[in-house]
């Protein structure tokens, strides 16, 4: 493992400054907040402001500049202005997890990925929730052996034996607004990945489990891409744990993987998934840090790291034709909070930022949970302090990129311009 060099760049967090005092005039329906750091999704700015209008951000500049432009004005001084984070992974209608504990934690987006199928949510005050669907798994396989249940759109699962059978289902998820396609690639067998435990008193069944073969990964993939009928394309989401998954997730061409792998992964299939444009990783590190293999002494810390390093070699070489990893923290599990996830962005920063760490990898992780995550589900300017954006915002008292911990417990939260909570009054 490269030497990681914590505290050292600390000193380049930005300092606070003077906050400029609004007039106040009534200016209908807005809000002006202001902090001496406004994260944009993208970059910092200091003795900055947030203008307000309705359900969307309607611009960001300098204090001064913003001045008199609403007389409801929200002054947090030392503070730090963000948007709202995306959770990319998370099992919120599964796991009965309330909506409302989340959104007041600072995640004001989540992708939940496995659970009965739902139309996207979301609204003034509301947690925006993206559904996936149950996971489509071949029949034995995971999760339904785990998690128990008969197959069927109100589970966590859905079992398909065949390529039409894959197509059809892709359709009644996409047709039942479905944000993506989930599917499972698992057979078990994982030094401490937690699908290996009991659940409920269930016995872990004998491995490895059937997992889906890859004519009809690549079917499911298809149809994903390439919807018949006028359905909107979907990315296709893949669970996988270990090289034969991992592999036939690659040769599939899925678009995203749903965790790191808990196993060690081949360095040649980490390679080839780094140089693959548009890949995406979902870090969830922090509740599958138990996966170690005890002989190797290797699992996800390695394989995080040794794909984070191919990815910085391909984007030196190619850049802009590489994969990338996104913050995501696994909502749903008992050892993880509800809510945005400090430990998470700790591993990401040490585990992705190579021999050192400046502010730019700092930076870099704050990205993975906004702006970029926004990106990925394909909401414009969702995860963004940016013009026409919408106005999902958070704050914390203090510098949180210096503490992250300071983000689990957010001062300040708004959703589709309504306000959650505010200690700043």
């Amino acid at each position: 493992m490269k030497n990681k060099r914590q505290g050292t760049f600390w000193g380049l967090a930005l300092l606070a400054c003077h906050t400029v005092a609004t007039p106040a005039w009534a200016a209908g329906n807005c809000k002006l907040l202001t902090a001496d750091r406004v994260f944009d999704g993208y970059n910092v700015q200091t003795n900055a402001a947030v203008l307000i209008k309705g359900q969307k951000v309607a611009q960001v500049g300098t204090q001064a500049e913003l001045a008199g432009s609403c007389g409801n004005v929200v002054g947090m001084g030392d503070a730090t202005i963000l948007p709202g984070f995306i959770e990319s992974h998370a099992h919120i209608s599964f796991q009965n997890v309330l909506k409302n504990k989340v959104l007041q934690h600072g995640v004001t987006t989540v992708q939940d990925t496995g659970g009965p199928l739902l139309a996207p949510q979301s609204g003034s005050g509301q947690l925006r929730l993206l559904s996936v669907g149950p996971i489509i798994q071949a029949p034995g396989g995971y999760p339904l052996n785990i998690f128990g249940g008969s197959s069927g759109y109100d589970q966590i699962g859905y079992t398909v034996a065949s390529v039409d059978e894959a197509q059809g289902v892709v359709q009644h998820l996409v047709d039942g607004g479905a944000s993506a396609i989930k599917i499972a690639l698992e057979p078990g067998g994982e030094t401490g990945a937690p699908w290996m435990m009991s659940h409920g008193g269930n016995a872990v069944p004998p491995t490895p489990w059937d997992i889906l073969p890859l004519p009809i990964v690549s079917a499911i993939v298809d149809e994903a891409h390439h919807p018949h009928d006028g359905r909107p394309v979907r990315r296709v989401i893949a669970h996988v744990g270990e090289n034969i998954g991992f592999e036939r997730a690659l040769l599939a061409g899925v678009d995203e993987f749903a965790h790191m792998p808990c196993a060690p992964i081949d360095a040649n299939l980490l390679t080839q998934a780094a140089n693959t444009a548009g890949l995406t990783f979902v870090s969830t590190v922090d509740t599958l840090s138990s996966c170690v293999d005890s002989n190797t002494h290797l699992g996800i810390h390695a394989n995080t790291a040794q794909l984070a390093a191919k990815i910085a070699d391909c984007e030196t070489n190619t850049p802009g034709s590489c994969a990338q990893i996104l913050y995501g923290s696994e909502i749903g599990h008992d050892n993880v909070p509800w809510g945005i996830n400090g430990e998470e962005m700790h591993y990401m920063l040490l585990l992705t930022s190579g021999a050192s760490i400046d502010f730019t990898d700092v930076l870099n992780v704050f990205r993975a949970a906004t702006s970029k995550a926004g990106a990925h589900v394909g909401i414009d300017k969702l995860g963004t302090l940016t013009a026409k954006a919408p106005a999902d915002v958070i704050a914390v008292r203090g510098n949180p990129f210096v503490r992250f911990k300071l983000l689990e417990y957010p001062d300040f939260v708004m959703s589709g311009g309504k306000t959650v909570v505010n200690t700043f009054k």
